[in-house]
C-alpha cells in the first residue's frame, strides 16, 4: 500500500521537469551571468559561457568528453570552446563565478522571496530529491553532486535543479542510444514531431550536409517522409523515447513521495512564473521551456 501511496505517474516526473528546467536554464541567458562570464575573460557570447558553466563540474576536459556528454552539439561546435575555454579559467574558478552568476540572477529575479520560508522549503524538498538520484553512467548528473551544497537556500534550489535536469539528461541519452539515434539524429526526429522548427536546432552546428545526411538515414528506417516529418512509426519511437526518459528520471520523486512531491510544484509555482515572466528564456526552444 505504501508503494502504491508514493507512486509517482510518469506525466508528474515531465511536469517536474518543465518546473525546474527554467529554474536552471535562466543561467545561460541572464545578463548577470554573461557579466560574470566576462570577468573572467570568456569570450562573449552565450554559447562561451554556455559551455564553460556546464562543463566546468567535469573539470579540465576536452572537446572529446564534452561532446560525448552534451551529445546533441556538433563536435566542431564543442572544440569551438572546449578546451580553449579552461586558457581563460580553470574549471574551479569557473564553477565559483557560476554560483556568484546564479546568487545575482536570482537575486534579480525573485527580489524580497529570495529569504522567504517557501523558497526555503522548497530548496529543502529539491535537495532530497536530488540527493536521491542515483548517479552511475550520469556523468553530468554525478559531477554536479559532487559539488559542495552552498547554504543559501536559493543556491540550494539551483544545485539541486541541476542534478536533477543533468540526471534526467543523462538518462534521455541513453533512451537515444537505445533508440539507434545518434546526435544529429536525435535532433533531427525531434524536429520532425514538430517539437521546435528545424531553425531552432541550427545552434547545435551541424551542417546542412550533416542534417540531410541524417534525415536520410531516418527515411531509409522509415521513421521520416521525404519531406522531413515524421511518419507514424518515427512518431512512436520519439514517443518510447520520451517515455523511457520519464522512467529514467522518477526514481528520485519517488523517494520523496508523492504528498511531498505535490507540495513541491505548488511552492515552484510563483519561481517558475518570476522566471518565465522575465523574459530571459527564449519563447522558442529545444527544452520545453515555458510549457506545463
Amino acid at each position: 500500500m505504501a508503494d502504491q501511496k508514493n507512486h509517482i505517474e510518469l506525466g508528474r516526473v515531465r511536469q517536474l521537469w518543465h518546473l525546474l528546467e527554467p529554474l536552471h536554464a535562466v543561467l545561460y541567458f541572464a545578463p548577470e551571468a554573461f557579466e560574470e562570464s566576462d570577468r573572467l575573460g570568456i569570450k562573449s557570447g552565450r554559447w562561451p559561457s554556455y559551455f564553460a558553466w556546464r562543463a566546468a563540474p567535469l573539470g579540465p576536459v576536452g572537446s572529446e568528453q564534452v561532446a560525448s556528454a552534451f551529445y546533441s552539439f556538433s563536435p566542431e561546435t564543442v572544440a569551438e570552446h572546449v578546451p580553449s575555454v579552461w586558457d581563460a579559467a580553470d574549471p574551479e574558478t569557473v564553477l565559483t563565478a557560476r554560483r556568484r552568476a546564479v546568487d545575482r540572477t536570482y537575486r534579480a529575479l525573485l527580489g524580497d522571496r529570495i529569504d522567504s520560508p517557501e523558497l526555503a522549503e522548497a530548496a529543502a524538498l529539491a535537495r532530497r530529491a536530488a540527493e536521491a538520484a542515483v548517479h552511475a553512467g550520469r556523468p553530468l548528473a554525478a559531477a554536479n553532486a559532487a559539488q559542495p551544497w552552498p547554504d543559501a537556500p536559493h543556491l540550494v534550489l539551483w544545485q539541486a535543479a541541476t542534478i536533477l535536469r543533468e540526471h534526467r539528461g543523462d538518462g534521455h541519452l541513453a533512451a537515444l542510444l537505445i533508440a539507434g539515434l545518434d546526435p544529429v539524429e536525435s535532433l533531427v526526429s525531434f524536429a520532425a514531431i514538430g517539437a521546435a522548427p528545424e531553425e531552432t536546432f541550427e545552434s547545435r552546428g551541424w551542417s546542412r550536409e550533416e542534417w540531410a545526411a541524417g534525415r536520410e538515414r531516418l527515411v531509409g528506417r522509415g521513421l521520416l517522409e521525404p519531406d522531413g516529418t515524421a511518419t507514424e512509426a518515427g512518431r512512436a519511437l520519439r514517443a518510447e523515447v520520451e517515455r523511457r526518459t520519464d522512467e529514467l528520471a522518477a526514481a528520485p520523486w519517488q523517494a520523496l513521495g508523492a504528498a511531498e512531491v505535490d507540495r513541491f510544484a505548488d511552492l515552484l509555482g510563483d519561481f517558475w512564473v518570476a522566471v518565465i515572466g522575465s523574459g530571459l528564456l527564449p519563447a522558442t526552444n529545444t527544452l520545453g521551456i515555458g510549457k506545463v
